[in-house]
């Protein structure tokens, strides 16, 4: 009787601790990436019905026709090797280097879950949306080679870029204590972010509204992935002593502040499956 006890203790305090988290981290993420990839056919709708020759005329072309005045052969060549930081081969080799350095420094797994689920919805989306409104580039008199022939909209360098930069910047921030690395750190993401979108426009190899839709898409749903993480610490830490994890008070999978048996029994949960690192060594949230 006691052993069926504690054995049913120990799997109630594994589903609330694990099932329960990740379900709703899993759960926000998926609803929140419908909700992304309806947002990209809706400014898709949105754009067919609104964005004319007009709107073209107001600021596609003008802006388009301000870059070409700016142009240098050093600066292009400069421009283009930025861009391909945010292609489909640069930018996953720098998330995969980014997201490894999360893991190993939050000693979790996390990281891998957010960033690269995230990664996987706003290609869907860029997909989807070029599928579906099938605009056109600028002409290739107007660009900077080498061309690209796939559809326009929306800008695929700028949605993904802002997705993998600003959830990087985000996990980072809350394993730093100083402010002042915290806001070098977010200005830099900021500056990267806004300069791959008008790199973009810059060698005419999107409209500016194509970029304009990439960064809005972007943040909406790096703002839903944040909330499904702070959804997963409410949940996951809701036992333990102190509140969801923010810049100031990052969670940790132990604690400490209650000593004896439970400090015991946080400490061995600790050494659980999604933590790669050493045994026993606190993780800042991630």
């Amino acid at each position: 009787m006691a052993v069926t006890t504690a054995t049913e203790n120990w799997l109630a305090r594994r589903w609330g601790k694990w099932v329960v988290p990740y379900a709703a981290l899993w759960l926000t993420m998926l609803i929140g990436g419908v909700v992304i990839v309806l947002l990209a056919l809706f400014s898709a709708e949105v754009y067919d019905n609104v964005v004319d020759d007009a709107g073209l005329a107001n600021l596609d072309k003008p802006a388009l026709a301000f870059m070409e005045q700016i142009r240098s052969p050093g600066l292009d060549a400069f421009v283009t090797g930025f861009t391909n930081i945010g292609g489909g081969i640069g930018m996953p080799i720098l998330a995969s280097i980014l997201t490894a350095l999360l893991i190993y420094t939050s000693r979790s797994w996390r990281p891998l879950i957010l960033i690269g689920g995230a990664a996987a919805v706003s290609i869907t989306a860029t997909t989807v949306g070029k599928k579906l409104i099938g605009r056109t580039r600028p002409d290739h008199a107007d660009a900077v080679p080498p061309y690209e022939s796939s559809p326009s909209f929306p800008s695929g360098h700028t949605l993904n870029t802002t997705v993998v930069i600003s959830l990087v910047v985000y996990l980072a921030c809350l394993q730093i204590k100083r402010t002042s690395a915290r806001i070098a750190l977010i200005a830099a993401g900021v500056v990267f972010i806004a300069a791959m979108g008008l790199s973009r426009v810059f060698l005419g190899h999107h409209w500016m509204t194509d970029v304009i839709i990439g960064w809005v898409i972007g943040l909406a749903w790096v703002g839903i992935v944040i909330l499904a993480h702070r959804l997963f610490h409410v949940l996951r830490h809701r036992e333990h002593a102190g509140a969801a994890p923010t810049f100031e008070h990052p969670a940790h999978l132990h604690d400490g502040a209650a000593g004896g048996t439970a400090g015991g029994t946080a400490q061995t949960e600790t050494n659980d499956a999604d933590k790669p690192g050493p045994a026993g060594r606190s993780s800042a949230s991630g």
